[in-house]
């Protein structure tokens, strides 16, 4: 489905009154949202222990989350270009804390493999969260809304690791899962009183037609497929690092607790602070060379990593790195891509996200695939090899970016 310039000049973003204390608890509705699809990361041992779940496939339970979050992606994000993203944001906490509950109360695998699906497919809401807040904030600041609430996803997904970790230490593993259902219900009611309904412009679109116009959205915007693949590149890298480092460091010479493994989020706090930043420099218009920067940075963070046997410190280096270089990519793609399609920015969000979450998947899946055959080292140059290949795509494809970018505005 097409786009009409008239269409894109008329949309009108009538919600453009974004205040501080909403785009404040957007972030932390988005990082409640995400953190529920990485709290098993630092769990991984305890959960195999008690299913009797083997080391070689535990990454399984990341990826089925990661896969479902994936198709929350394609069915569920699409939405907030055609209902009011009050209603459906509120809907969907409800019905992630139920997903909560159900994988705390599991008793056999299937029903713990069936709770980690449906949390991933209803912790889309904060990509619903996203393109909102992209509608109600002013042209001039835009991409510094997505970076705001972009750090809130990021702290989720890092500080979610030493809340989960800390949790399961004291009450054990499945108390996370209880504690969280009842945050999500809290964060459904503070949302309702901040969020005012969204008006639309006139449309005849429907649900089946907005599933058949993100294939319309790939095939039209070059953008949107270059963007989307670098996504898939770093947060491979991202879950390679994440899925996987629990393994050494649960197991001798280390042997840390899970509070302590938690506690290694919060290395990865710099990436917050660089979701923020980038989004200003994208709009400045500096995108590509934060692209660049952040890409080099991102190969070059893996030496310090493959030393976490050798020097702690070195190792949270290489962390902070590596969260620093992914966030500020995946901010600038999120600014660019959303900068297009006025009209169409909830599936411009599912269709960029959906390289997200297979990036995820397949990083969790091969790292411990990875660990298992050759150990810390060979999951360490599978991350640099990735980065490599990031780089050198980001590269090739950085004249016909440019092109898209103008072509497009």
């Amino acid at each position: 489905m097409s786009s009409s310039p008239k269409l894109r000049a008329n949309y009108r973003e009538s919600e453009a009154q974004l205040s501080r204390a909403a785009l404040l608890l957007y972030s932390v509705i988005c990082g409640s949202a995400v953190a529920t699809v990485y709290y098993s990361q630092p769990l991984l041992d305890a959960i195999a222990l008690e299913f009797g779940i083997h080391s070689t496939i535990i990454g399984t339970v990341v990826t089925v989350t990661q896969l479902c979050y994936a198709f929350g992606l394609f069915f569920l994000v699409p939405l907030g270009d055609l209902l009011d993203p009050r209603r459906l944001v509120t809907g969907m906490l409800v019905l992630i804390a139920i997903a909560l509950s159900i994988v705390a109360l599991a008793s056999n695998t299937w029903f713990l493999f069936i709770g980690m699906g449906m949390v991933g497919f209803q912790a889309v809401v904060a990509q619903v969260l996203v393109a909102l807040a992209a509608n109600r904030a002013p042209l001039h600041s835009r991409g510094r809304a997505i970076g705001v609430v972009t750090s809130g996803i990021v702290l989720g997904i890092l500080l979610g690791r030493t809340f989960s970790g800390t949790l399961a230490d004291i009450a054990g593993w499945r108390s996370v899962y209880i504690v969280t259902a009842v945050i999500m219900i809290c964060m459904a009611y503070l949302f309702l009183t901040v969020t005012p309904a969204t008006r639309r412009p006139p449309s005849q679109n429907t649900y089946r037609g907005m599933l058949s116009s993100l294939k319309d959205l790939f095939v039209q915007i070059p953008l949107l497929r270059i963007r989307g693949l670098l996504a898939f590149f770093i947060f491979s890298d991202f879950s390679i690092l994440w899925s996987s480092m629990v393994l050494p460091m649960s197991s001798p010479p280390l042997s840390f607790s899970h509070s302590v493994i938690g506690l290694f989020g919060l290395a990865g706090i710099a990436g917050a602070l660089a979701a923020s930043s980038a989004g200003r420099m994208a709009d400045r218009g500096l995108g590509q060379r934060t692209t660049g920067i952040a890409l080099l940075l991102l190969m070059f963070s893996w030496l310090p990593i493959g030393l976490l046997q050798h020097s702690m410190l070195l190792f949270i280096i290489g962390v902070v790195m590596l969260d620093f270089a992914v966030q500020a990519v995946h901010v600038t793609n999120q600014s660019m891509i959303l900068s297009v399609r006025p009209e169409a920015r909830s599936r411009l969000t599912a269709g960029y996200m959906i390289f997200y979450s297979f990036g995820s998947a397949t990083g969790a899946v091969a790292s411990t695939w990875v660990y298992f055959w050759a150990g810390w080292f060979g999951v360490c140059i599978l991350g640099a090899l990735i980065s490599m290949i990031a780089v050198f795509f980001w590269a090739c494809t950085l004249k016909m970016s440019y092109r898209s970018t103008h072509a497009q505005q």
